[in-house]
Parts: structure tokens; sequence; C-alpha cells
């Protein structure tokens, strides 16, 4: 007997993304006022450090839940099979087209059973409420 997963609605995906924006800007603000505080701080662990800020979300979500996803009671998991997470480059393909297609990403949500946007088919992934 199988139960059938809810799957989570625009809204809560939006929620989601609104809360984990928020602690990503927040992120970025801190990190540059501590390196502004130093001097001469080098380009490259700027660079490092906003590298690691943009993998908040691929981290995350391959090894668990964002911020956001945990609020919101959603998760993203693998398309296969729901009990299983994705990998962390299935999560970093995810959020690279996330990012570069933006709400565009969002369009086939409408049109798919499962809620899944173009982000979740290239990856592999989709969201399902815990």
């Amino acid at each position: 007997m199988s139960m059938e997963r809810e799957y989570p609605t625009i809204l809560e995906r939006i929620k989601s993304t609104t809360i984990d924006t928020i602690i990503i800007i927040a992120f970025m603000y801190f990190a540059s006022e501590i390196l502004n505080s130093f001097e001469n701080v080098p380009d490259f662990i700027r660079m490092i450090l906003f590298a690691l800020i943009l993998l908040y979300e691929p981290i995350l979500t391959a090894f668990g839940a964002t911020i956001g996803n945990e609020k919101m009671e959603i998760r993203v998991r693998s398309n296969a099979n729901h009990a299983k997470k994705i990998n962390f480059f299935q999560a970093v393909i995810r959020v690279i087209l996330k990012y570069l297609l933006g709400w565009l990403s969002f369009i086939t949500l409408f049109f798919s059973d499962k809620g899944r946007t173009i982000h979740d088919y290239a990856s592999g992934s989709i969201m399902i409420k815990v």
C-alpha cells in the first residue's frame, strides 16, 4: 500500500526561496562588514568567501534541507526515489539553473502533475512536503 506524497504549492516554494535569499543576503552583508574591518584583505579570500556563500543551497540541499525548506517543511529529493536525497552534483546543477533562469524556471510547475520546475527536471529532483 503506497501513500501518495503531497507536493508543495508554488507559494510554499516561493516562501522557502525568499527565506533562503534573505539568509544569503545577510551572510553576504556580514561577511562584507567583517572583511571591511581588516586592512588589505586579499581578493582570493573575498572570492572564496563569496563562493562558499553561493554554495549554501547546494550543500544544505544535498545533505538535508536549506533553512527555508526546513521552515516550510518541504524537501528536495530524487525524482526516481522520493526517499533519497539528491547528490551534491545534482544540487549544484539545480541551483545554477534556478539562478540563471529565475522565475522562468517555474513555468513547467503549472504543467507538471508533481509540480516540477525546469531546474527539477534538469537535476532529476522533485520537491515534496514532509
